[in-house]
């Protein structure tokens, strides 16, 4: 079997605007893939279609060879999980409640201990008993990053897809580094393959195994942090007065004042 994600030369229109035009790429089990771009580039469009929320208008969204669109939703849903830039809840549920409807396309696999664990490694245990139409963005962010962890959960850990748009958006300093980080070390077992939408380029390049930069819908770099965090490929697509350094073999920009 051929354990990948792939979009194949894949368009996707919106009336008469081309959002996504004949982008390729391929998502290897066990690594971590930055979607990354200035505003309006197309990245969460591209996400939803990886995801297959979206289906293209041309060419493919392929997982594991067969075209997303072609799978059930709720084989799919034990395939891959999504994290949204928002997540509203209508309803009074404890944070606990939100956190096991991650095991919906799962029914009769609920474990205590597995919900347990999950909240205790995304930080969101010691909101369990909360409201969470109470909770700050911060929190909320928290908390579904370990609703979508649950959705993927084997006995083993997380195994699949995790689809995540803008994920550190409402996060301290603190909160940031512990969700990459931990996305990034559940990744090395090579059961899990991590894309995410991200702005901040420097945390982007800190636990990105790949960075993927669109402009316009279109795929404009592709590769390692060092090969794409480049002061002549930033300034050519951002149009912005940066400066790249390195700390180590880790690339981070500065701007200029």
């Amino acid at each position: 079997m051929n354990n990948t994600l792939q979009a194949v030369a894949a368009s996707y229109r919106l009336g008469q605007r081309l959002l996504i035009d004949r982008v390729s790429v391929s998502l290897q089990p066990g690594e971590m893939v930055s979607l990354i771009g200035p505003n309006g580039a197309g990245k969460s469009t591209l996400l939803r279609m990886l995801a297959g929320f979206l289906s293209p208008s041309e060419g493919h969204c392929l997982l594991e060879k067969r075209a997303t669109e072609r799978w059930p939703r709720d084989l799919l849903a034990q395939k891959r999980a999504v994290m949204r830039q928002q997540s509203h809840v209508e309803f009074p549920l404890t944070v606990r409640e939100v956190v096991t409807m991650g095991r919906a396309p799962w029914p009769g696999r609920a474990k205590p201990s597995m919900i347990d664990d999950v909240m205790q490694l995304t930080g969101s245990d010691v909101l369990a008993n909360r409201d969470y139409r109470q909770l700050s963005g911060g929190e909320q962010q928290r908390v579904q990053l370990a609703r979508a962890l649950t959705q993927l959960w084997h006995d083993d850990g997380p195994q699949g897809w995790l689809f995540l748009d803008e994920p550190t958006s409402a996060l301290d300093l603190y909160y940031q580094q512990h969700a990459l980080r931990l996305l990034h070390q559940l990744t090395r077992k090579g059961q899990l393959t991590v894309c995410c939408v991200l702005h901040d380029l420097n945390l982007a390049a800190l636990w990105s195994d790949r960075m993927l930069l669109l402009h316009q819908g279109c795929l404009v770099a592709s590769g390692t942090p060092q090969t794409v965090m480049t002061e002549e490929t930033l300034t050519r697509w951002y149009q912005a007065e940066l400066h790249v350094h390195h700390h180590g073999d880790v690339p981070q920009i500065i701007l200029q004042r």
